[in-house]
């Protein structure tokens, strides 16, 4: 009988379903881990209201943080929330920053994508910025394409050679999906830029949590991995945090 796969949390958002408000992922997260990290997964509601991220923290082997439609807080980041764009999830915000936190007090390994770059920085004490759909490099397509045409937007970014990203791709510049109109503005402390788009935007990070990488990237790699090398190898250096291996070799 082959070993248990290691667990994965997935962070929920809140999401309203009908009337309802629902704790829900989308399916090309959880697959993504599922089949290109080699992990199970469990859901983890974003209800900091009803339980502790700590009661969840130990049971985990690891901690994956998905991009969602809704923003940070701005208030979580030092900033005014009266002009910022929704719509907002203070439940996911206040449950990602426990979860964080608790991984790294355990050792455990974080992944991120999109939103849950942002949670990361913001939750090392960086700040975001809420300008990139006015940039001149386009970091999100225009408003009036289709859902598909959204995730088809790309450009290229540059990888810091010797980086986890670098090591772990096999590549000093690769070209990625953009689906963002928020990036880091300010960088939290404690992590390392992993790649940058060509405007300069932090694009990826990295960092050690207790002897466990933190690893987050601010485009899509769960968008159709099956097509994209890259982004199947993203999962796999998950897969390989999940079970202790280091990123480093």
């Amino acid at each position: 009988m082959s070993a248990a796969r290691p667990v994965a949390g997935v962070i929920c958002c809140t999401r309203i379903v009908g009337i309802e408000p629902a704790q829900a992922v989308m399916n090309r997260y959880v697959a993504g881990v599922l089949a290109h990290a080699d992990a199970a997964a469990l859901l983890v509601p974003s209800m900091p209201e009803l339980m502790r991220a700590s009661e969840v923290a130990a049971r985990l082997d690891g901690l994956f943080l998905t991009g969602s439609p809704s923003n940070l807080s701005p208030d979580r980041y030092g900033q005014a929330a009266d002009d910022a764009p929704g719509p907002f999830d203070p439940g996911r915000d206040a449950m990602t920053a426990d979860l964080i936190k608790a991984m790294a007090d355990l050792g455990k390994p974080v992944f991120g994508v999109c939103r849950g770059l942002q949670e990361i920085n913001v939750a090392f004490g960086g700040a975001l910025r809420r300008d990139l759909g006015a940039t001149e490099l386009a970091h999100h397509a225009p408003d009036d394409v289709g859902f598909n045409e959204m995730f088809d937007h790309r450009h290229p970014v540059s990888l810091v050679p010797g980086g986890v990203l670098a090591r772990g791709l096999g590549a000093e510049r690769i070209t990625v999906n953009s689906v963002h109109y928020q990036g880091v503005d300010r960088l939290g402390e404690g992590l390392r830029v992993e790649a940058r788009a060509d405007d300069g935007v932090v694009e990826a990070v990295s960092a050690d949590l207790s002897g466990a990488p933190l690893l987050a990237v601010q485009w899509h790699p769960e968008w159709q991995p099956q097509a994209d090398p890259n982004s199947r190898a993203f999962f796999a250096l998950f897969g390989r945090a999940l079970r202790g291996d280091p990123l480093t070799a």
